[in-house]
């Protein structure tokens, strides 16, 4: 099976720091993988890298054989990417913000209407899709954001803390949107803090500290090797 990412020694430096000190880790199509660590572990800086955003130092970065920087095109065609600070353009209403971003996706007016159709079932925000989005609370405008992520389908989506300062029924809410568009063939890539999101969405983790990778494996292999009862313990017994 052709893998969906391949990472191989990738460095990143800003001036004299280097953010990245060679990580290598691949990940299967259809794998839930997770980058989990600390603060100013990395983790972003390598999900930009992937998603065609940050220039590398050295090393390569292939999504489904295409290498990011020489076709970082072809690899835009494929991917979908929500940053942790992402914010929907508040001057919109959400309907208008599905339609102005499935334009970018479609190419014709069927293909629209259908992409916007399944973002409309994705949010979930019923008559408030016709609200500005300034009105919006941080739940709704996270859904809307998932929504927009998801809706056309991506080969690959590239989720930066999916559901950071949600409550815990929303939170539930994009856990299962995005178990069910796994289910569908969609390859996820995430960063997440919540330990027991990483422990409920995740096929495989890699454990990232200070640009470097610790550890690679399932949450059960992880927590068998370190005799762990949940992930949280498996990074805190890891960095020791």
């Amino acid at each position: 099976m052709q893998k969906a990412i391949e990472v191989n020694n990738l460095i990143k430096d800003y001036g004299n720091f280097r953010a990245l000190k060679g990580l290598s880790f691949e990940v299967s199509q259809g794998e839930v993988f997770g980058l989990i660590g600390p603060n100013a572990a990395g983790k972003t800086t390598a999900l930009r890298i992937i998603s065609t955003l940050l220039q590398i130092t050295s090393g390569e970065v292939k999504i489904f054989g295409y290498d990011v920087i020489k076709e970082a095109g072809k690899v835009r065609e494929k991917i979908s990417y929500l940053p942790e600070e992402a914010g929907a353009y508040k001057n919109l209403s959400g309907k208008d913000y599905l339609e102005f971003m499935a334009g970018f996706y479609s190419n014709n007016d069927k293909e629209k209407r259908e992409i916007v159709d399944k973002g409309i079932e994705l949010a979930k925000l019923g008559e408030r899709l016709k609200d500005k989005a300034s009105t919006y609370s941080k739940g709704m405008t996270r859904r809307l954001l998932i929504a927009r992520a998801l809706m056309f389908n991506p080969k690959l989506a590239i989720l930066d803390e999916p559901t950071s300062g949600l409550d815990v029924i929303i939170s539930q809410e994009i856990r299962k949107i995005i178990k069910d568009f796994v289910k569908k063939g969609t390859t996820v890539l995430l960063s997440s803090h919540n330990m027991l999101e990483v422990e409920f969405l995740c096929d495989r983790i890699a454990l990232i500290n200070k640009g470097l990778i610790l550890e690679i494996g399932t949450p059960q292999e992880l927590k068998e090797k370190y005799k762990s009862k949940n992930i949280e313990e498996v990074f805190i017994n890891a960095i020791r």
